[in-house]
């Protein structure tokens, strides 16, 4: 019994259903479940009996979870040992859902980081030109209309619009609801 109640104490510590804590958790249950039988029979109360049939469901959810845990944890388990019985000089060294980034220099000189780094893009002479359109715009401070539409950093022409200015300068101090407003009110 002193070997379960330490076995028991580790367990908590412990990743993952160890067999002293699930053994554990299936006698907590199974005694909450006969308490609960006991007592329906002295009530007849329907109370006891929701009780039990939702301390079933818990019971049985706990259980389910550690058998797919374990599941999981074996799965995860041969496929490490796959792994290392592999060579390291054979392709395919690393498993397919770990992400590989690697830093690609295109053209321009930019660097940009490509997951997998599988490129097959190659500009043509017309992707080139409307770079080089964009970029001279860019540093121009102006934006205009490629074939791709528009960039949408200034308004085209036409589109311009300005803000109009109050006719009269005088009342417009008043227009944005300063304190002579509240002396207005306070008037009235």
């Amino acid at each position: 019994m002193a070997d379960f109640i330490t076995n028991l104490w580790e367990a908590v510590f412990t990743p993952g259903p160890t067999p002293a804590l699930l053994l554990a958790t299936n006698i907590t249950f199974g005694a909450l479940q006969l308490l609960l039988a006991a007592l329906l029979a002295a009530t007849y109360s329907i109370h006891f009996f929701v009780l039990s049939v939702l301390c079933g469901g818990l019971w049985w959810a706990i259980n389910w979870f550690a058998y797919e845990l374990q599941q999981a944890q074996q799965k995860e388990a041969e496929a490490e040992r796959i792994r290392k019985s592999r060579s390291p000089n054979q392709p395919g060294d690393t498993a397919d859902d770990e992400a590989t980034d690697t830093e690609v220099q295109t053209a321009a000189g930019v660097k940009v980081n490509v997951s997998h780094a599988e490129l097959d893009f190659n500009p043509t002479q017309e992707d080139e030109q409307i770079r080089s359109k964009i970029l001279n715009d860019f540093k121009s401070g102006t934006a205009s209309t490629t074939s791709a539409g528009t960039t949408g950093l200034q308004p085209s022409e036409g589109e311009s619009r300005h803000r109009k200015a109050p006719s009269d300068l005088s009342a417009s101090s008043n227009d944005f609801g300063t304190d002579s407003e509240w002396i207005k009110v306070d008037e009235e």
